[in-house]
This record gives structure tokens, C-alpha cells and sequence, in this order.
């Protein structure tokens, strides 16, 4: 695109990516611009990226209305919105949220989805409700199902988005009742319950999912939710054996850990005991109690319909994935073989063994060998140190991934007779690292 003397651009900045600038001169084929700063700079024009000429100072909030709709137009655009406690702005039928990381009640309470509620799509402020709505309406005058993807890097806000979107869909979705329990809360509660096992604090969030998730939320023909369903993938199962500080692994083993008489009868304590959540230092959050939250994880058990014997089945299985890891090895009497280290690491695969319900000695041979089968037959392999830590760890991480992907996706009650749904798709949030390991 050529420039003349009096355009306005944006220019590339190595503090600020791009600042305001405007063109005052052309000299061959090189611009003289002026920024804000009212700096003066030769630049070729490959530095440079138009501007609109009418700028809001407050900005737009459908991007589709900037003339030059480019990286720096919309950089600033949602800059400006968001300096005004304006988190929302469209681009066409796709919203953007930039993550306030504050409460704003105001925005999300019930007086709120009433006003969204039937309203056509863009008559008012860009919201998460309008996203939500416009799907519920779609789906019900065309009778077709349909999706919302939700998208961006990790901490920008996405499962609190998904929330927000359900809340909604069961508030114009009705009331329909499952035993002594309403679909929408279970649709609801199921979120606390697949943060407890699905979400961990990393470097950027305290609360960042590890998992993705797609939810199918499903409706009768007159719009009524009827029933849900909920399918977690990618988990990312290194978390359960491998975490470094300041982050921690999942959250439901220190509500585990922290749930007094539960935690005794589990033989277990605090958290700094057990290798798998030792290798950070980070035991607690900002403003969180794990013992809370263990009683919020057990009450949304309770709503979503896990059986009081099947609780007990999780919380006894996640102990023994912690006494698991405490097992250590030491050099076995052949050669690249290994053996159960010292007491210590008796005593947990002990305990381990009792709350797998499995026999002790099998465990000891199912870590510390392997099988190998031959046209002759099976033949036992003794596996050194190293091998048999990495066949603990295995475990650990194949039993926990079974464990959430069994428990958490027949949780909610499907319809099976159920013709539309809305999906919602909270996608794994995406990091840039300056070393990606």
C-alpha cells in the first residue's frame, strides 16, 4: 500500500509493537513520520500499517466497522474498549473477551440474561450472553443443532467463559427434573467437579485447565434442557508424576490431602509428604482452603449423581496414586534388576496395594518386570531402577486418566432421545514460553 504526506499509520515499535504515527514526508522510497512522542523517524513503508483517519477514542465495538481491520487497528481497538471496563467486542459473529481477572458480578447476574434474552444479535453491547442466546435462538428456529467454540491462551479466560455460557443456556433452557435433582444444576455442578480433577495452578493461572472438554448440552422440542453430556481429551497426564514450582499438580490431590478425617483414613498428610506434590513448594492458593474445596468437590458429586460407594472409590483411588509415587527402588541381586528400596516404600506399596484392592507381590512384580511374549511364550524381564520408577509412573498416570474420563463423561445424565443440542467446545489453552519443554 503506497503513503502520502498527512496519512495516518501505525509503525512497528520494539517496546510497544505498534504506536500512532503519521506520515509528514516521502523521500525517494523511504516515509519521514512523526509519532505521538513526536519523534521524527525515516522508515521504508514495509514498517508501517495504515490507520483509520477517524479514530473513536473510545473505540468500536464490532471491529467489522474499522476500515483497516489489521494487527495494530485491532490491538488498540480492544486496548482503548478495555480501559473503559469494556471487556467484550465483537468481529462479527465472533466475540472477543480480554480476561478483566476481577469480579464483575454486574455483568453476569440475572437481571442481565433478561435483557439478553431473545434480544437479535448486535442490537446491544457485545456479551457473552448475546454469543449464548444467539445459538439457543438459532437452534430453536431452525431446528438444527448447533456449536460455540471457545478459544485462546491459557489464563485468558476460557473456562470461566464456558461457565458463563451454560449458566445461561440453562437459564432460558427451563426446568426439568431428574430425581431430586434439576438437569441445570447438574449441567452446572459439573464444572467445580472437572476443575477438582482437571485444572491445576501453572506459571500464568491459578486455575488452568489441563484438559479439554466438550460439552453437549441437550434440549427437547420446546427448548427445554433435557439432558447433558460431557467428553474430556488431551488430559495432560505428565501433571499426575512431574510438576515444577511455582505450579502444582491437580487440585483435588491437596483437597484430598486436606480433608481431616478422610485424609487419616487414607494414611494420608500433608501434602510435602509425597513425591508426586513435592516437587514444587506451592501447597496452597491465594485465597483458597483446600478443605473447602473438598467439600465443594463432594457436594458436586452429590448433585451430578455419583453414588456414595463410587465417591468413595475416587477419593480411595486417588490416595493410592500418592502412596504409588512414594514407592522408590533400589538395586536388585541380578544384574539390571530392582527391588523395593527400604520400609518406607514397604509401607506404601502396602498401603498403595490395599487401596488398588490388588495383591502386594503382584504390584511388586508388575513394576518391577515386564513381560515380553514370544512365539514360545511370555517371557518375565526384571527391569533396573530407572525402568521400574517409569512403570510406577505410568501407572499413576493411566489409572488417573481413567479415572476423570469414566467418572466425569457419565456424570451428567444424557438424553439419548434428544434431537438438538448446543456444544460448547472449551479448547486446551495454548502457552508461548521463551523455552518450550
Amino acid at each position: 500500500m503506497s503513503f502520502q504526506k498527512g496519512s495516518k499509520v501505525w509503525l512497528q515499535d520494539k517496546e510497544y509493537a505498534w504506536v500512532e504515527a503519521e506520515v509528514i514526508d516521502a523521500r525517494d522510497k523511504l516515509l519521514v513520520v512523526t509519532t505521538a512522542r513526536r519523534t521524527k523517524i525515516m522508515v521504508g513503508p514495509e514498517k508501517l500499517l495504515p490507520r483509520d483517519p477517524d479514530e473513536d477514542l473510545g473505540g468500536v465495538d464490532d471491529m467489522t466497522k474499522l476500515t483497516y481491520l489489521n494487527e495494530p487497528g485491532v490491538l488498540y481497538n480492544l486496548a482503548r474498549r478495555y480501559a473503559l471496563n469494556e471487556i467484550y467486542t465483537y468481529t462479527g459473529s465472533i466475540l472477543i473477551a480480554v480476561n478483566p481477572f476481577t469480579k464483575l458480578p454486574h455483568l453476569y447476574n440475572e437481571h442481565m440474561m433478561e435483557q439478553y434474552k431473545g434480544v437479535r444479535f448486535g442490537e446491544l453491547s457485545p456479551h457473552i450472553f448475546a454469543v449464548a442466546d444467539a445459538s439457543y435462538r438459532a437452534m430453536m428456529d431452525e431446528g438444527r443443532s448447533q456449536s460455540i467454540l471457545v478459544s485462546g491462551e491459557s489464563g485468558a479466560g476460557k473456562t470461566e467463559t464456558t461457565k458463563l455460557i451454560m449458566r445461561y443456556l440453562t437459564y432460558v433452557g427451563g426446568k426439568a427434573a431428574v430425581d431430586d435433582r434439576t438437569v441445570e444444576q447438574q449441567v452446572l455442578e459439573s464444572n467445580p467437579l472437572l476443575e477438582a480433577f482437571g485444572n491445576a495452578k501453572t506459571v500464568r493461572n491459578d486455575n488452568s485447565s489441563r484438559f479439554g472438554k466438550f460439552v453437549e448440552i441437550q434440549f427437547d422440542g420446546s427448548g427445554r434442557i433435557s439432558g447433558a453430556a460431557i467428553r474430556t481429551y488431551l488430559l495432560e497426564r505428565s501433571r499426575v508424576v512431574k510438576i515444577t514450582d511455582p505450579e502444582r499438580n491437580y487440585h483435588c490431590f491437596y483437597q484430598l490431602c486436606a480433608s481431616g478425617k478422610d485424609a487419616e483414613k487414607y494414611n494420608l498428610g500433608h501434602p510435602w509428604s509425597f513425591h508426586y506434590l513435592n516437587q514444587s513448594k506451592t501447597y496452597e492458593l491465594d485465597g483458597i482452603s483446600n478443605a473447602e474445596e473438598y467439600l465443594k468437590t463432594r457436594r458436586a458429586m452429590d448433585i451430578v449423581g455419583i453414588s456414595l460407594d463410587n465417591q468413595e472409590a475416587i477419593f480411595r483411588t486417588l490416595a493410592a496414586i500418592l502412596h504409588l509415587g512414594n514407592i522408590e527402588f533400589s538395586p536388585g541381586k541380578e544384574h539390571d534388576s530392582s527391588i523395593i528400596k527400604d520400609s518406607k516404600s514397604n509401607f506404601h506399596l502396602q498401603v498403595a496395594a490395599n487401596l488398588f484392592m490388588c495383591d502386594p507381590d503382584l504390584m511388586v512384580v508388575t513394576l518391577c518386570s515386564r513381560s515380553i511374549q514370544t512365539r514360545e511364550g511370555n517371557i518375565i524381564k526384571a527391569l533396573d531402577c530407572a525402568a521400574a520408577a517409569s512403570n510406577r509412573d505410568a501407572l499413576a498416570k493411566t489409572v488417573y486418566a481413567r479415572l476423570l474420563v469414566e467418572n466425569i463423561n457419565k456424570s451428567v445424565g444424557q438424553d439419548l432421545d434428544s434431537k438438538i443440542q448446543i456444544g460448547v467446545l472449551d479448547i486446551y489453552g495454548f502457552e508461548c514460553f521463551e523455552n518450550n519443554r
